[in-house]
C-alpha cells in the first residue's frame, strides 16, 4: 500500500493554570505530520465526586468560535485549519463566575473537514484528495485546564510519618506536586519524575520504601516549595 499524507498535531503541555489574575489562555497546537490538520475544539466541565472519579458534562456550546449563552469557557476560533509543519494557536477565554475552582477537559480533535463540523466545501474537497491514496488514522489529545478561584487561599500541610507522606489540601485551590522523585540511596536510580494534584479539601498519602530518598517541588499558585524525605 502506497504511503498515505497524514496531519499529526502537538498540543504542549496536558495540564494548564488559569491563575485568580487571568481570564484568557493562548495554545498553541503544531502539526508535524505531511498533510493539513482540520482540528475541532470540544470543551467539557469536570466535577470530582466523593471517590475523585471525574465527571464530564458540555461545558460551552460553541459555534465557529462564538460564544452562547451560559457557556463558561469558550475557544476562539473553535476550528483550526493547521497546515503541514506549521502551527496555530486558540485562545481559551473564562467566561463564568470564579467563586470556587473549577475544571475543564479541552480536546483537539482532528476532523475530516464536512460542513457540518463547521468547514467550508473547499476544505472538504482538499481533504478528499489528500487522502484519495488510502486511509488516515486521526488521533486527538486533550488538554486539563484548571481555573482559581478570584480568592486563592492555599493552606498545605506535609506530613510525614514512619511508612508515608501525607498531602493535605486545606486551601481551596488545587496544588500541584511537581518532579515528584523516588530515588534509591545506594545508587542513581530515580526512575521518571512524577506530577501531582491534590484538589481543595483532598489528600493525598505516598508510602515510603526503606533505602529510598524522596523530593517534591510543592506549588502553591506562584510560591514554590522543596521538600525532602528519608525512607
Amino acid at each position: 500500500m502506497a504511503a498515505v499524507a497524514a496531519p499529526s498535531i502537538h498540543i504542549g503541555a496536558m495540564y494548564d493554570y488559569l491563575e485568580d489574575d487571568r481570564s484568557t489562555l493562548l495554545k498553541r497546537i503544531r502539526n508535524s505530520g505531511d498533510s493539513t490538520a482540520f482540528v475541532r475544539v470540544s470543551i467539557t466541565e469536570v466535577s470530582f465526586g466523593e471517590t475523585g472519579e471525574p465527571q464530564e458534562k458540555i461545558a460551552a456550546a460553541i459555534s465557529l468560535g462564538q460564544k452562547q449563552a451560559g457557556a463558561t469557557l469558550v475557544a476562539s476560533p473553535a476550528r483550526l485549519i493547521i497546515p503541514a509543519g506549521g502551527m496555530q494557536a486558540a485562545r481559551l477565554m473564562y467566561l463564568g463566575q470564579r467563586d470556587r475552582e473549577r475544571y475543564f477537559r479541552v480536546r483537539f480533535v482532528p476532523v475530516a473537514p464536512e460542513e457540518k463540523e463547521g468547514f467550508s466545501p473547499e476544505n472538504a474537497a482538499e481533504y478528499r484528495q489528500s487522502v484519495s491514496a488510502g486511509v488516515t488514522m486521526l488521533m486527538g489529545y486533550g488538554a486539563m485546564l484548571f481555573v482559581a478561584p478570584k480568592r486563592p487561599s492555599y493552606h498545605t500541610e506535609v506530613v510525614e510519618q514512619d511508612q508515608k507522606i501525607i498531602v493535605r489540601n486545606n486551601g481551596n485551590a488545587t496544588v500541584v506536586l511537581a518532579d515528584f522523585h523516588a530515588c534509591e540511596v545506594d545508587g542513581n536510580d530515580c526512575g521518571t519524575p512524577s506530577k501531582y494534584h491534590v484538589l481543595p479539601g483532598r489528600t493525598r498519602e505516598f508510602v515510603k520504601e526503606a533505602g529510598h530518598e524522596y523530593r517534591f517541588k510543592l506549588h502553591e499558585g506562584k510560591r514554590d516549595k522543596t521538600f525532602e524525605f528519608a525512607g
